[in-house]
């Protein structure tokens, strides 16, 4: 399917100049690997900032540059680590006892988006998954220094999540399978922004598991009656430590 939610110019040129928190710059760049569109507006604006800095006066900037989102990558705790280069392929094809060699061996961790590796070294399935409802699950990645939690949602086929409106910012982007709501149907590589305007309903297609990666500034809110007994448990999920 083709991509069809891109980020904003707004965001796009917020991940260019470097200005965006550690979470929202993962999700941009998880998009940038499925889209080649917005990795050539990428380029676009970063030439441009280019050319501009050129004609400015230097002045200390604490701007995060890629070399510091990926120190900060590092810096979070994981599991042990992969070589990432690799693609997740055994290419050594080391001859066994019997004289034939191996077979290369395709790791899940080469589904898994480079933005997101050092993260998540062994795939989807190693990591700890905690169930949030029936067909929900989520498995946190890490909390940056805005306080923003950056996690994946695993969503069964057909499974949906209750209605809900959001605190703040949310940033989702699809790596798997796709899902739907009031507004569209976004596959994989669609990226999402909502704030405390939007209400939806979000379903998982029928036909495979929905992967999300999603970044939020707040809980989300959940509408009706169900809200009232889960909104100060979601509250409280949202800002204990992993």
């Amino acid at each position: 399917m083709a991509i069809t939610q891109h980020p904003s110019g707004d965001w796009l040129s917020a991940y260019a100049a470097g200005s965006l928190p550690l979470g929202q710059s993962l999700c941009v760049a998880a998009h940038l690997e499925f889209c080649s569109q917005c990795r050539q507006n990428y380029m676009r604006l970063s030439q441009l900032g280019g050319e501009l800095m050129q004609t400015l006066e230097p002045v200390p900037s604490q701007k995060l540059s890629l070399d510091d989102l990926m120190a900060r990558i590092d810096a979070q705790p994981r599991q042990k680590a992969v070589d990432i280069e690799a693609e997740g392929l055994d290419l050594s094809a080391e001859p066994e006892p019997s004289g034939r060699r191996k077979k290369a061996v395709v790791s899940q961790s080469a589904a898994v988006p480079r933005s997101l590796r050092k993260l998540i070294p062994n795939g989807y399935d190693e990591l700890k998954w905690s169930r949030i409802s029936w067909s929900i699950r989520s498995a946190e990645l890490c909390r940056d220094d805005n306080g923003l939690k950056v996690e994946l949602l695993r969503i069964k086929p057909g499974g949906a999540s209750p209605r809900h409106t959001h605190l703040g910012d949310e940033l989702t982007m699809v790596l798997q399978g796709s899902f739907s709501d009031e507004v569209g149907v976004y596959h994989s590589g669609d990226f999402m922004a909502c704030d405390q305007s939007d209400t939806h309903t979000p379903v998982a297609s029928v036909d495979r598991e929905c992967i999300c990666l999603t970044v939020t500034q707040a809980p989300i809110q959940l509408s009706g009656f169900l809200g009232r007994w889960l909104n100060p448990l979601l509250r409280r999920g949202h800002t204990s430590a992993s």
